[in-house]
């Protein structure tokens, strides 16, 4: 497995050589920090140090796993870059943090086998819609993920075997073959010497701030992708971004990145597709009188009894959500699936929720049958608290 993954990686690197020697476009294979406003300092590691002058300059370096401070992490723990080089088997393993990263990773590991237990500080993926997230972690709790709640390590230490020693508010919690942490991510701003560019940036993240056309306080200098304050941490965006910026720069655009409404899926052990939004951002934002919410739990036909007696087994169902606001068109503020292929699914609702789509027009679409996404056409009934029922196939 950690071969295939590195083999991935490695092709996307040299797919993006390649496009950029197709490019006629000059490529050096350093670490680059700024000089001066117009110039970058280019060490390429082995003793080599040359300098760049540039017009325009983009930042895009993205961002790194936080540790989180906590005594020991850095020492005894590692991060979810470092999952995939390891040269053993991860044992029995603890994930400290409840992003959709340590979720993510709680999921595939467990699903190897392997003895799995997330620590919890508050809630399960922050800035996602909590209803769904509760799901989420029902779900893994059923499929061999344990999870410790309300709890935060105060630290770590090394074991004579190797292993890590967990301790929570300076007790013993455990002792575990892996601590994976994954408590957020910092962006890396702070290492390319920005202030002798003229610019500063947020010490406490390690992101720049940008304006609406994502030019950072040095007109000539832009900044995309992780490395910006309060904008989504998805690769997409950062392309997106990216493209939209060039166009503006050197091909006479005036269009400017969209970041509202942006779509995504966490590959949790069932996959969640969202878009627009989550139903407590729209109770905030609107107010829980002027929005309507629908819901729907659907059946899998591939999960179903004779076809997967696991799943069958333990009762699993997938979940659709669909936030309006309280209009008599309804315009859907925001569209979510908990099931399999909810990627998929959602990339399409993400174009429609873009043009506009209103409630009744998920009513008029006849729906594919037997899938799972049909239930968004026929089987949505108004969330009031009460039970909800599994709609018929």
């Amino acid at each position: 497995m950690i071969t295939n993954v590195d083999n991935y990686i490695k092709s996307l690197n040299f797919g993006a050589k390649s496009d950029l020697r197709s490019g006629n476009i000059k490529y050096f294979n350093a670490f680059a920090t700024f000089a001066d406003p117009h110039t970058v300092s280019l060490d390429n590691g082995k003793g080599s140090v040359e300098k760049a002058t540039f017009k325009y300059c983009l930042i895009a370096c993205g961002g790194r796993p936080n540790y989180g401070g906590y005594p020991g992490a850095e020492e005894c723990c590692i991060s979810s870059d470092d999952i995939f080089w390891q040269q053993k088997a991860p044992g029995k393993t603890l994930v400290v943090g409840a992003s959709y990263i340590a979720l993510e990773c709680a999921g595939f590991i467990a699903g190897l086998g392997f003895d799995t237990t997330v620590m919890v500080r508050s809630i399960l993926l922050r800035g996602f819609d909590q209803d769904i997230a509760n799901k989420i972690g029902d779900y893994m709790e059923k499929h061999d993920v344990k999870f410790a709640r309300e709890m935060v390590p105060s630290k770590f230490e090394k074991t004579e075997s190797g292993q890590v020693r967990v301790f929570v508010k300076d007790k013993e919690y455990g002792v575990f073959d892996t601590v994976l942490m994954a408590v957020g991510r910092k962006g890396l701003a702070g290492q390319l010497n920005v202030k002798a560019a003229g610019l500063d940036y947020i010490e406490s993240n390690g992101k720049v701030t940008v304006n609406e056309a994502d030019q950072t306080s040095v007109p000539h200098i832009f900044a995309v992708g992780d490395v910006i304050d309060g904008k989504p941490e998805l690769t997409p965006v950062a392309i997106q971004a990216g493209r939209r910026l060039v166009r503006r720069i050197f091909g006479g655009s005036t269009k400017l990145m969209d970041y509202t409404d942006v779509a995504t899926a966490v590959f949790t052990p069932i996959e969640y597709g969202a878009v627009g939004y989550s139903e407590d951002d729209a109770e905030k934002k609107f107010g829980k009188e002027n929005i309507k919410v629908y819901h729907a739990l659907a059946p899998v036909l591939e999960w179903s009894p004779g076809l997967n007696g696991m799943r069958s087994m333990h009762g699993d169902i997938g979940y659709m959500k669909v936030v309006c606001d309280r209009t008599p068109s309804e315009k859907v503020l925001g569209a979510h699936i908990l099931g399999p292929n909810a990627g998929e699914v959602v990339q399409g609702l993400s174009v429609a929720l873009k043009a506009g789509f209103t409630k009744e027009h998920l009513e008029d679409t006849v729906g594919i049958h037997p899938t799972f996404a049909e239930a968004f056409c026929d089987k949505l009934v108004e969330k009031d608290g009460g039970e909800l029922k599994t709609a018929a196939c």
